[in-house]
């Protein structure tokens, strides 16, 4: 049967989402559940904007060993030499890079012609494969570009040494029909294609994504590039999750098949989700809450009797279950242990020590631990930055008629212990506005989402929280807890934490962003 590749970019165009930043420690874990997963390669990130970008897609390729690393590039030969040295210790290194080829984006962004267009494809295909062994052009925009052009550059650079060509609906354009046509010309009118892997890379902005990247694969397309969840630029990209079961369910339609291990796909969505801050709706296809949800009358008359007459898959399928802990405060390291590993984490000892004490505070709360209280357990007590700033108190006033106080304690890195009070419109606001006082930062708080970890009313909540700093830009904080004010306090710190870790790797050199760049060094954000 044939094998479809999966190319994730979630650490690249995923995070090309507004307000999806992830920390450096966040991409690593991501990378890791990527290669358990089961994808074919993994965008780790685009070197050349910044020297965080490049340290994370330099740590991503001496971490992962069992599928291929690829960093993006703009066309310009300094970017390419850069993007290059990021991939260097990679098990097996994809160089990918993207220039537009639709007059739209030559004549109004670029402002260059077709000929200097293409001249600059084949010097940067050229060089890329003077470093690796594997270079992958995107064509931008290929879905409103002019045909003839579009597979004169394909192949020119295939002749120039690419091993993949990407075809693109950068704007999500395309209806399924016309771009599996393109897929089809492209294939049949590029005289050297039989040199070169095909790849497809739809955006979301019509919601027709996952089906332009089906209608291509059914068309002979051997690569499709999507994230976790759908995210990304705009409307996002296709969802990796919709297209392997799509394909997966229906083999009769497809005659093809991935190397995705779908039992994972659940808690990759969560993880992707949770570090982004981006909480995934209740009716999305597979990884939605409502997914296997069957309230009708009818349909769970059908359920009872048989769930084939209204389940297309299942949710152990995608390695979704309501599986409980029976463990409880009374046991012990071996058990606890045990239960991380079969969720997936590895921890080493320090981290381990961490989730233990946090997983023993809860049982003391709660009468049943869930899976899903661990999985936040461990969110909240191991993918930290330094602590800048440690939550060690916090007591808050509230009810009707009264005004709303907090009070908190907060001890910095220096031994300095603070204390101060303050008010707001509610306990969690009058938490943030303590916070305020002491921290004393330029920052915006702009989003803030809780959702409960498991069910019943002793249930952790787990609270996400995104906030802006003009110097460092846009960060995700979490916090869980059985106390929804405590996890929004230590959420809301943990963002804090972040902006100061930032403002200090910036001011060393190793920020995670970069200053504007110049539309010519990096054409390839939309790609």
């Amino acid at each position: 049967m044939r094998r479809i590749r999966i190319f994730d970019t979630t650490l690249r165009d995923g995070e090309q989402a507004a307000g999806g930043a992830l920390t450096f420690d966040e991409k690593l874990e991501i990378a890791r559940q990527l290669e358990r997963l089961g994808v074919d390669c993994i965008e780790a990130g685009f070197p050349a904007t910044s020297p965080g970008d490049f340290r994370a897609v330099e740590a991503v390729c001496e971490f992962v060993k069992d599928c291929q690393v690829a960093a993006l590039s703009g066309a310009k030969l300094p970017n390419i030499e850069t993007t290059a040295k990021a991939l260097m210790k990679a098990k097996a290194p994809r160089l990918h890079t993207v220039l537009s080829t639709s007059d739209i984006h030559l004549n109004y962004q670029l402002r260059i012609t077709r000929d200097h267009a293409l001249d600059m494809a084949v010097a940067a295909v050229k060089l890329g494969r003077s470093f690796l062994p594997e270079v992958e052009f995107s064509a931008m925009d290929a879905a409103r570009s002019d045909r003839e052009y579009l597979c004169r550059v394909f192949e020119a650079t295939i002749a120039a040494g690419a091993t993949v060509i990407n075809i693109p609906d950068s704007v999500g354009y395309m209806q399924p029909h016309e771009f599996a046509d393109l897929v089809a010309y492209v294939m049949s009118h590029v005289p050297n294609i039989d040199k070169a892997k095909v790849s497809v890379h739809c955006h979301n902005d019509l919601g027709l994504a996952t089906a332009l990247s089906l209608a291509a694969v059914r068309e002979g397309a051997e690569w499709v590039e999507c994230t976790v969840n759908g995210v990304g630029e705009r409307a996002g990209n296709a969802a990796l999750e919709e297209i392997v079961m799509a394909i997966k369910t229906r083999a009769d339609a497809f005659d093809c098949e991935t190397g995705i291990k779908t039992e994972q796909l659940w808690r990759t969505s969560r993880m992707v989700a949770s570090y982004m801050g981006f909480p995934v709706q209740l009716n999305k296809a597979i990884v939605g809450g409502n997914a296997f949800a069957h309230a009708s009358g009818l349909h769970q008359d059908g359920m009872l009797k048989d769930r084939i007459t209204y389940e297309i898959m299942t949710p152990d399928s995608i390695g979704r279950t309501d599986s409980r802990l029976v463990i409880s405060k009374h046991s012990g390291r071996n058990a606890f242990r045990d239960r991380l590993k079969a969720l997936g984490y590895e921890l080493d000892d320090d981290e381990f020590m961490r989730a233990f004490r946090a997983f023993k505070e809860i049982a003391d709360k709660k009468k049943d631990v869930t899976d899903g209280d661990v999985e936040a357990v461990v969110a909240d007590q191991v993918l930290v930055v330094a602590e800048t700033f440690r939550l060690d108190r916090l007591q808050v006033s509230c009810g009707e008629p009264s005004i709303p106080t907090a009070t908190v304690l907060i001890t910095v890195a220096d031994g300095t212990v603070m204390q101060d009070a303050a008010t707001g419109s509610g306990p969690v606001e009058a938490a943030c506005n303590a916070i305020d006082r002491i921290v004393n930062l330029p920052i915006k708080l702009v989003e803030f989402t809780v959702h409960s970890a498991s069910s019943g009313s002793d249930a952790i909540g787990e609270v996400s929280v995104k906030v802006e700093s003009a110097a460092e830009g846009t960060f995700v904080g979490r916090g869980a807890s059985t106390d929804i004010i405590v996890a929004s306090a230590r959420a809301y710190l943990n963002a804090i934490n972040k902006v100061v870790t930032a403002g200090r790797e910036r001011e060393a050199g190793h920020g995670r962003r970069a200053a504007p760049f110049a539309v010519l060094a990096s054409p390839a954000v939309n790609a």
